[in-house]
């Protein structure tokens, strides 16, 4: 009589001894990066006040001193470190909504598929932007050369940007609330319920800035 033990399928810590300090770091990113698409559709939504508005804001910005390097201390590098951790996680992870279906397990399951949606929209942003889907975005001339972009395709407009806006808005304000639990700032069911809340005010708000500012996009090209 022989017995067998079964093979370890344990994955590896990401970062071995140090995974805590880099798990804290992919949550610290991750509430800099929310923050960051919080303002970002909040100034994008000004596009509803009309196009001098919106320059007005475009350039406050981009009269920033060392905005090269503000631009990758606080918005690149976070982007970068969140999503390659993010990847990590992703690959690494087990959802198991189909034997516990409860409600923070789909929430789980979301925040990853949201994550990957997220990131190809970003890729295709930034890119996009820089002219290499269509028109560039010129600060120059902010509002045009957005709406210009933006409505240079017609799924770009009415499928990508949408889908795109409602992911990050669902990435970020799940993570917020995740984030309360992982600083302990919400260990009480109670205090969990109620961040919840807050964010599904901030997820709601996200999004009716971004489908604003789509809008008025797609209605100044027209």
């Amino acid at each position: 009589m022989t017995t067998a033990t079964a093979p370890d399928t344990t994955v590896p810590l990401f970062g071995g001894k140090h995974h805590f300090l880099l798990r804290r770091l992919h949550s610290l990113t991750g509430i800099i990066f929310g923050g960051y698409i919080c303002i970002h559709l909040l100034v994008n939504a000004t596009l509803i006040q009309g196009g001098n508005i919106f320059q007005l804001q475009v350039d406050k910005i981009h009269s920033l001193p060392f905005l090269f390097g503000i631009e990758w201390l606080f918005i690149c590098i976070p982007i970068i470190y969140h999503t390659i951790y993010g990847a990590w996680i992703i690959v690494t992870g087990q959802p198991n909504t189909g034997t516990y279906p409860y409600l923070k397990n789909t929430f789980y399951l979301l925040q990853r598929i949201s994550a990957i949606i997220l990131a190809a929209f970003i890729f295709y942003h930034v890119l996009s932007m820089h002219g290499l889907f269509g028109p560039a975005f010129d600060p120059a001339h902010a509002t045009p050369s957005a709406a210009a972009n933006i409505d240079a395709h017609w799924f770009v407009a009415y499928l990508v940007y949408p889908i795109g806006i409602i992911a990050a808005c669902f990435h970020t304000a799940n993570g917020f609330w995740a984030a309360g639990i992982s600083w302990g700032l919400t260990v009480s069911k109670g205090g969990q319920r109620r961040w919840g809340w807050v964010c599904l005010a901030i997820f709601a708000g996200m999004t009716l800035a971004g489908l604003t500012a789509l809008a008025a996009a797609i209605a100044h090209r027209a």
